[in-house]
């Protein structure tokens, strides 16, 4: 028999071992299961999703390996470690990367997962998006559960029409919800979703991450309550999208995550984002949200995001962190409009300096805190200066999109200086759109530039400072910060010249934005000195500054003489008549894999726009 006949032959047996076990046919997993290793190995490796799950699950104990419990199994038994399982753990990736090729390598650089359990829970919320849009007509009138999968669905898992509707139901939702769902870890349901029904289709689920839309009526939240209550042992991440939230359903909310049979919840991240709150009281807080926050000691982040709070919200939220006691490290009130919220707590120290706010240990373990837009001004900035003092931890700080102005970035020069002191190291600072001036950012990049422990990152965007800066900002350059964002500030040609005049020594820097400046050819020189003193740059945003196409002749070289670590270079919105001598200059840079490169579309017409 020649090799290509043996080849056919193990497909045709794979394609009748498939079939069978998507038909129900578990006679044949007994004898699957004593294959020799290597014909194993190679079925593993070619059956289907739905197929290889149906294999897997059933693989017998090996006494011979360590057992662990399998808690996501439906029956609780513990099984054998088995040899074979990097195999499948290979094939459930192979699965994984040819359906969702780019999730699946976003995936792999943050952890080693466990690829069937991600497969599946990918798989499941899929469904679920897809059933969403039948049970939001308005016609819907049936349970969620009998809904039925498409066919392109099915087929994806092995697993046809004609074979799913004539065995035991797989076309529907309530079947993947059942024989799937318990290794489902982290889902996105929309409020149609909110109802006893789910509760019932995901009862073998271990939530550890919710993600909740559109929940607005009370029967949304009687159903989302139920939900939390059954996870709440396992539930870590919390979020709210897009909601309306009465006092009374906060209430309920926080009830369910906390049940008496738990002294303290586990909530690690709760996020309630672009959601109106219900409140005929603004000044009041729901008590068992301040009982929520309070209890929480595993809580690490929370969000309260653009959600149109005010002032005396703010302040009732600020008090009870200072007197909680969890581990809190993220705290972001962006896009709210709570001016004027620390006055009444600053008061006393701002009268006496030594006398500290009472602060738990919620503050005292704050590394983020995000402000950006809240209408903040610069007494706003000055009394975040004193409750900066007891956040000694304070790794992070975003005041971005506050009309702070001068005033406000001087009132904060103190705190950097003695954070740039601590243990503790501040590394980012993020102050774009606040009106500032020349003035007062050449005062700030002057402090900076002196610091004993220098920022990171700083982000200056958006601010109409002028080319004066330059010579400054250029100093700054050669300080160790790995990120800087200048774009929008208006530094023009001449500020440009006088950038690439400052540098003079080999720089940290690993990512910069100058995009928006209209720096015209000047740019193009400047990046190609500073690919030239920057050996770590590997993101550039040059977009927008009127650069000429004859621009190219010298970001290329640059290029070709840089040492390989670009990653992305943006250089949108510049617009260029092409020309074909510049064409083979491109096909070189564009030979290297790991760089994207984002040219101007051809355009040559079509007028300037400096804010995209």
């Amino acid at each position: 028999m020649t090799e290509s006949e043996i080849s056919s032959l193990v497909c045709l047996c794979v394609d009748a071992v498939k079939s069978d076990l998507v038909r129900g046919d578990d006679d044949l997993l007994p004898i699957l299961h004593e294959l020799p290793p290597n014909l194993l190995d190679l079925l593993v490796s070619r059956l289907p999703p739905f197929a290889l799950q149906k294999l897997h699950r059933e693989m017998p104990f090996d006494d011979r390996e360590d057992e662990f419990s399998d808690e996501c199994n439906g029956n609780g038994r513990k099984r054998g470690r088995s040899s074979r399982a990097g195999n499948f753990n290979k094939a459930w990736r192979n699965l994984f990367k040819l359906r969702w090729p780019q999730t699946g390598r976003r995936i792999e650089v943050i952890e080693p997962p466990d690829w069937q359990q991600i497969y599946w829970e990918t798989h499941l919320q899929n469904c679920l998006d897809e059933v969403v849009e039948v049970a939001s007509l308005p016609s819907f009138d049936g349970c969620l559960g009998e809904v039925k999968i498409s066919d392109s669905l099915l087929e994806l898992i092995g697993c046809e029409s004609d074979v799913a509707t004539s065995t035991s139901g797989y076309s529907k939702l309530c079947h993947h919800c059942v024989h799937f769902g318990y290794l489902a870890r982290c889902l996105r349901l929309q409020n149609v979703f909110c109802n006893e029904e789910i509760c019932h289709l995901l009862r073998n689920s271990k939530l550890q991450s919710l993600e909740l839309r559109w929940i607005r009526s009370k029967e949304h939240i009687t159903g989302v309550c139920k939900l939390l209550n059954q996870n709440s042992e396992s539930l870590k991440t919390l979020e709210f999208i897009h909601c309306i939230l009465s006092s009374a359903s906060i209430t309920e909310i926080c009830s369910s995550l906390s049940p008496k049979s738990l002294q303290a919840h586990g909530i690690k991240h709760f996020s309630i984002n672009t959601t109106k709150f219900l409140e005929t009281n603004p000044s009041s807080v729901p008590v068992e949200l301040v009982s929520f926050l309070s209890s929480g000691r595993s809580l690490y982040s929370l969000k309260l995001s653009d959600n149109h709070l005010g002032q005396k919200f703010a302040i009732v939220l600020f008090s009870t962190l200072l007197n909680a006691s969890s581990s809190l490290s993220i705290l972001d009130l962006s896009e709210n409009n709570i001016s004027g919220w620390l006055s009444e707590l600053c008061g006393l120290s701002k009268s006496n300096p030594r006398t500290p706010l009472r602060v738990g240990k919620s503050l005292q373990s704050l590394r983020e805190l995000n402000l950006r837009g809240n209408n903040l001004n610069k007494d706003d900035a000055g009394d975040l200066r004193y409750a900066l003092v007891h956040m000694p931890n304070l790794k992070v700080l975003d005041m971005s999109d506050n009309p702070i102005g001068d005033d406000g970035i001087r009132s904060l020069i103190p705190f950097l200086t003695e954070a740039s002191e601590k243990c503790t190291r501040f590394v980012d600072l993020r102050l774009e759109n606040c009106e500032l001036s020349c003035h007062g950012v050449s005062e700030l990049i002057k402090t900076l530039s002196s610091l004993s422990r220098p920022l990171k990152s700083l982000s200056i965007a958006d601010n109409d400072i002028g080319s004066q800066v330059a010579g400054a900002l250029g100093e700054f350059l050669c300080t160790p910060i790995q990120v800087l964002n200048a774009g929008g500030i208006g530094l023009r040609s001449s500020g440009f010249q006088v950038l690439q005049e400052k540098l003079k020594k080999e720089l940290k820097l690993v990512e910069i934005d100058i995009s928006k400046n209209r720096g015209g050819i000047e740019t193009a020189n400047f990046l190609s000195k500073l690919m030239s003193k920057a050996p770590k740059l590997a993101i550039v945003n040059a977009a927008y500054n009127l650069m000429p196409v004859e621009s190219l002749t010298a970001i290329c070289s640059a290029i070709k003489n840089a040492k390989g670590t670009l990653q992305r270079l943006d250089l949108s919105g510049n617009t260029w008549d092409y020309q074909l001598v510049y064409d083979s200059m491109l096909a070189d840079i564009q030979c290297n894999e790991r760089l994207v490169l984002i040219l101007p579309s051809l355009t040559p017409d079509a007028p300037y726009d400096a804010d995209p």
